[in-house]
């Protein structure tokens, strides 16, 4: 049996606790990590006395071209500024998986960040392996760049990243809302902005989705999104190929029930991408407007779209 051990590392400048807390806070990961697409937190132990905690995480991320998800369990242990994982159910071809972020302090609020792994293949097979061996480097080196520019970057972007909410009550049935959504290979059809939509189901409740939207001024981009649903309450989702004003874009669309029927939310969150500004918006634009613009944006679209799933639930109501 095969046991590989490899280790990746990466010096950045920020104080170990600020490096730690962006690892152990999972909600941050699909913002920072470019693989990651989701993390949803299944359970969460009871804090130690030096505080150290137990937590068991569901994780959906992309690997050499493909999405794949798999649950881990992790052990936090901020003093010690370290972070331990293992996969429960790993994806094939991978039979286990494990490792550890290592957080070293260095001098002038610096640290050096370990990522080790180790794991092997199913059936030992070479070609698995080799496999494995790609994805694990591809991924440890992308995500520690990503973790060393979010952190040493945090402070400057912090006026290109904001997150917004647009919620529409509904007096309908959660589960024709949630289907409204869910079925974005419909979305040509029952969304004007939608000039065409492709959609693929990965597997039982992960998608990738494809589309090409209008924008006011007659135009159209192209935008792809991995999405992880969650029937019938919520669909995460990350954009891969984005619109020329963003460098990222991820959020949500949560449906929950209440006495007079469904209040529907869709949430964005975007760092603008700031050296497109001008080129798109004219030599006189800054992020104030840029920020404004996707705003509207992304809000018109989202309003559209959950007016008419509005529509399509209420006439489907008894």
């Amino acid at each position: 049996m095969t046991v590989r051990e490899v280790e990746h590392e990466i010096t950045v400048q920020a104080p170990a606790a600020e490096v730690y807390r962006l690892i152990a806070e999972v909600e941050n990961w699909p913002r920072v990590f470019p693989p990651t697409i989701h993390v949803d937190q299944v359970e969460r132990g009871a804090r130690g006395a030096a505080g150290e905690s137990e937590e068991r995480i569901r994780i959906w991320a992309t690997a050499n071209g493909t999405a794949k998800s798999w649950t881990s369990r992790r052990n936090l242990d901020p003093k010690g500024l370290r972070i331990t994982f293992r996969q429960e159910v790993p994806a094939p071809p991978v039979a286990a998986m494990g490792g550890a972020w290592i957080i070293e302090p260095l001098a002038a609020d610096g640290s050096r960040v370990r990522l080790l792994h180790d794991y092997r293949a199913v059936d030992d097979d070479p070609e698995s392996l080799k496999w494995i061996d790609e994805a694990v480097d591809r991924n440890s080196r992308s995500e520690l760049a990503a973790l060393k520019t979010n952190v040493e970057l945090a402070r400057a972007r912090a006026e290109v990243t904001f997150s917004f909410e647009d919620t529409v009550q509904i007096n309908g049935a959660v589960k024709d809302v949630y289907d409204f959504i869910n079925e974005g290979e419909k979305w040509q059809e029952r969304l004007p902005h939608v000039a065409s939509a492709r959609l693929e189901e990965l597997s039982p409740g992960l998608q990738i989705l494809e589309m090409d939207t209008r924008t006011k001024d007659g135009h159209t981009h192209t935008t792809t999104s991995y999405r992880v649903c969650f029937s019938p309450r919520k669909i995460a989702y990350k954009q891969v190929t984005l619109p020329a004003l963003m460098s990222l874009h991820t959020g949500y669309w949560t449906f929950t029930e209440h006495e007079g029927g469904v209040a529907a939310s869709s949430q964005h969150t975007v760092v603008l991408n700031t050296e497109n500004i001008t080129q798109y918006l004219g030599a006189d634009a800054g992020i104030a407007e840029a920020r404004e613009h996707v705003r509207t944006a992304l809000s018109a679209n989202s309003r559209a779209t959950l007016g008419l799933a509005k529509d399509h639930a209420e006439r489907l109501r008894p």
